[in-house]
């Protein structure tokens, strides 16, 4: 069978059995198009339908959450978690509460889970999940009641072996906590369960800022790769919570003039580049403001826009860190006129496939987030190692750790990528990394059997 055939046959398969679940299958699109050669010439994984055994989730579990809020009323919710690929360890990945989450959303972050924990080179497998609750304006009592509330549900199908979630959109330290401390209650048990956790209780240095930060240390290496560096580079960054507000931060300390951070609701810039200062402010507010980006315009830091995003800021790299399929063609256009010569992603799949398209056909650099934002799993893998030990490193050895992780991950994707360089010697960072990533999970499925 031809290379289209094979495509077509296996997208085909998924398109008509999940035809709604419109995220999944763009992520599942954008993997298949870079592994399909791949497949068809490794007799081992067409034998074992490698492809279509990683595409299917592996579980995918469905609970109600019904719980009595602090005013008494009973409120009825969601959940999910989406078990998606045990080859190579324990599940892995991190809890999302917001009203847009469903099992579309959950199978495609699952999905590119599997391939950004493989590029780590720690022993973890892939899985999401999370909620439609939404917790904002929500008192402190009854986020705890929903989180003591989810993981009586969750309980029963995670463990410290067997499935490790973590933090995502809208879980932080504290969600994390009080979940932790149900666990420990019905389980009689103080365990790794769980990552993200707080200091006191087994948590890791270094864990909070690990995704923003590696995500600098990815473009260090990009740049390196490409000749140049980023002292006085100008970086736009959309997103103003925890990825976006320490990339900000770490490139600030690298020397980069970031110009931008975004929400839902606009846009803030500042033509001069923010401080370092303004964004430890930020920092440190951002979980109990409303809107942080118009409290630094009151500060003195920039000037905010309504509805605006920073795609159409003059720039030199471009970090989007805020939520899925956030910059689209038009976008793209748009930075790329402005002088944009690299794009990597800080956010979980925030381009959408055209203005994928668009970076690549420019031959810029542009790198997806399974390879750019897997620092926070890696830390994440990190904080797993120190429990199963019962100590705790300093935060300097696993920031270090932390850059040689992000280093490896940027060789990975670059020793395939040259070997698929076209006539003008291109890399191209999203096939290195889905290659890559491919490769060791193929590996490990086929090395376990049917």
């Amino acid at each position: 069978m031809s290379d289209v055939s094979n495509f077509d046959e296996i997208y085909g398969f998924l398109n008509t059995k999940f035809e709604n679940e419109k995220e999944y299958l763009q992520a599942v699109h954008e993997v298949l198009e870079d592994i399909i050669p791949i497949y068809n010439a490794n007799s081992a994984y067409k034998q074992g339908d490698v492809v279509r055994r990683l595409c299917l989730p592996e579980r995918v579990i469905y609970f109600t959450v019904s719980w009595v809020s602090s005013e008494g009323n009973v409120e009825v919710n969601q959940g999910w978690r989406v078990q998606h690929n045990g080859a190579m360890g324990p599940y892995k990945g991190g809890l999302r509460f917001h009203p847009t989450v469903n099992l579309s959303v959950l199978k495609f972050l699952a999905f590119e889970q599997c391939f950004k924990n493989a590029l780590t080179g720690l022993p973890m497998g892939g899985g999401k999940g999370g909620s439609d609750f939404n917790p904002k304006g929500r008192s402190d009592r009854d986020i705890m009641l929903f989180c003591q509330a989810f993981m009586r549900e969750l309980q029963r199908h995670i463990g410290a072996n067997t499935d490790i979630p973590a933090g995502d959109i809208n879980v932080g330290a504290r969600e994390i906590g009080y979940m932790y401390g149900e666990y420990r209650r019905l389980n009689n048990k103080f365990e790794g369960v769980l990552t993200g956790k707080g200091l006191e209780f087994g948590g890791s240095y270094v864990r909070t800022e690990a995704t923003g930060f590696g995500l600098i240390y990815f473009t260090e290496s990009v740049c390196k790769a490409n000749d140049t560096d980023l002292n006085n580079k100008r970086v736009v960054v959309s997103g103003a919570g925890n990825v976006a507000l320490h990339a900000a931060q770490k490139a600030i300390q690298k020397g980069a003039r970031v110009v931008t951070l975004s929400n839902s609701r606009g846009l803030l810039f500042c033509d001069e580049g923010f401080s370092e200062a303004d964004i430890a402010w930020a920092i440190k507010q951002h979980t109990t403001s409303d809107n942080i980006l118009v409290a630094l315009e009151k500060r003195g830091a920039g000037v905010w826009f309504e509805k605006k995003t920073p795609w159409h800021i003059k720039c030199d790299i471009a970090l989007p860190c805020a939520t899925q399929n956030e910059l689209h063609e038009a976008d793209a256009k748009e930075l790329l006129k402005n002088g944009c010569t690299m794009v990597l992603e800080g956010a979980n799949m925030p381009c959408s496939i055209e203005a994928q398209e668009a970076f690549i056909s420019k031959n810029i650099a542009y790198v997806p987030g399974k390879a750019s934002n897997a620092g926070g799993v890696a830390l994440s893998g990190l904080e797993m190692s120190q429990n199963a030990m019962f100590s705790q490193r300093s935060a300097h050895i696993l920031d270090e750790e932390l850059q040689s992780i992000m280093q490896s991950i940027h060789e990975r994707c670059l020793e395939e990528a040259k070997l698929l360089a076209n006539r003008n010697g291109y890399i191209n960072y999203m096939k290195g990394a889905n290659i890559a990533a491919f490769r060791r999970l193929a590996d490990a499925i086929v090395a376990q059997g049917v």
